[in-house]
C-alpha cells in the first residue's frame, strides 16, 4: 500500500511538471494537425509551427497557447497517478524477486500494461482539449466567436449531442493504438537510457542530470513510435458530429493519407518531439525526486 501512495503522490506531481512545461507545445500541435485542408492553390491557414504561434499570439494572446489546459490540469493528478500507479503494480507481477531490479523488456510490459489503463481516462479528456484547441483553427473565427466556453461547455455539448458518454469516448480505438506502444516503448527506452548512464542495472545512484536525460529521449521515443496514430486521434475528436469527414480510424488514415501522403501523418510532428523532451525529462524528475523524498 506504501509504493501505491508514493506512486500515486509522485505521479501527480510528475504530471503537472508535465503540463506546464509542454501544453504550449501541445496546442501548436492540435492546431497544425486539425487544420482543415486548403482549397486547391490557396496556402494552408498556418504555413508552419511558428507561423501558428504568431497567429494564435497575435489573436489569442499568450493565454492563447495553454488553451484547453482545463480540462488536463482537472484530470492530470488522476492520469500521471494511474500511470505510474498500475506501472509500479506491475512491476510487482513481473519482478522475478522481491526489490530486483527489472530488465528493460519487463518495463516494455509494464508500460503497455499502464497504457492500457490510462486510455481510458486520456480519451475523453483530449477530445476536450483538442476541441478547444482546435476550434478557432478550424472555424476560423475569433475567440469571440468560438463555439465552446471552457471544458464543462464541451463536455455538455458533446454530451447534449453526440451520444452521452459515448460521444466523450470518440477516438478511443487510436488513443488506444496511441498509449498501449507509447507507453511500452516509453518505458523501455526510460529503463535502457538509464542503465547505460548507471554501466549496469542498478540505476539508484543516478544524479537528476541523468535522470533529465533519460526522461527526455523516453518522451521523444514515445512520439517517434506511435504519432500518426496521434494524428489520425485529432482528427477524428474534432471532426464533425452531424457532417462527419470519416467514418473511423482507418477510414480517417486513408483519407488523410491518400490526400497529404506520409506528411499528412506526421503534421504538428515538429512541435511534438519539441514538446516531448523538455516535459517528459520533467515529468520523470518530479516523479523520481518525489518519490524518493517519500
Amino acid at each position: 500500500m506504501a509504493d501505491v501512495v508514493k506512486d500515486l503522490a509522485a505521479g501527480t506531481v510528475g504530471g503537472v511538471a508535465q503540463l506546464v512545461v509542454g501544453h504550449p507545445f501541445d496546442t501548436i500541435k492540435v492546431k497544425l494537425q486539425s487544420q482543415p485542408a486548403p482549397l486547391p492553390g490557396q496556402p494552408p491557414k498556418f504555413a508552419g509551427a511558428m507561423d501558428a504561434v504568431k497567429q494564435t499570439l497575435s489573436a489569442e494572446g499568450p493565454r492563447g497557447l495553454y488553451k484547453g489546459m482545463g480540462a488536463p490540469l482537472a484530470t492530470v493528478a488522476a492520469f500521471n497517478a494511474l500511470l505510474f500507479t498500475v506501472r509500479g503494480q506491475m512491476e510487482g507481477l513481473v519482478r522475478s524477486e522481491p526489490g530486483s531490479p527489472l530488465s528493460v523488456n519487463q518495463q516494455v510490459v509494464c508500460g503497455a500494461g499502464a497504457g492500457v489503463a490510462v486510455s481510458f481516462l486520456a480519451c475523453p479528456t483530449e477530445l476536450i482539449k483538442c476541441r478547444l484547441q482546435a476550434q478557432s483553427a478550424l472555424s476560423g473565427a475569433s475567440s469571440s466567436a468560438a463555439k465552446y466556453s471552457g471544458p464543462m461547455d464541451v463536455a455538455r455539448q458533446v454530451m447534449r449531442s453526440e451520444g452521452g458518454i459515448r460521444g466523450l469516448y470518440k477516438g478511443l480505438v487510436p488513443t488506444l493504438a496511441r498509449e498501449v506502444p507509447g507507453n511500452a516503448v516509453m518505458f523501455g527506452v526510460y529503463e535502457a537510457v538509464k542503465q547505460q548512464l548507471a554501466g549496469g542495472t542498478d540505476t539508484s545512484s543516478l544524479g537528476r542530470g541523468s535522470l533529465i536525460a533519460a526522461g527526455g529521449v523516453a518522451g521523444a521515443s514515445f512520439w517517434g513510435a506511435v504519432y500518426p496514430t496521434d494524428v489520425v486521434k485529432s482528427m477524428l475528436q474534432v471532426d464533425d458530429h452531424k457532417n462527419p469527414k470519416f467514418s473511423g480510424s482507418l477510414d480517417a488514415f486513408r483519407k488523410i493519407f491518400a490526400s497529404e501522403g506520409v506528411k499528412g501523418l506526421y503534421r504538428g510532428f515538429g512541435p511534438a518531439m519539441a514538446r516531448s523532451v523538455p516535459a517528459n525529462a520533467a515529468c520523470f524528475l518530479a516523479y523520481e525526486v518525489t518519490r524518493a523524498s517519500l
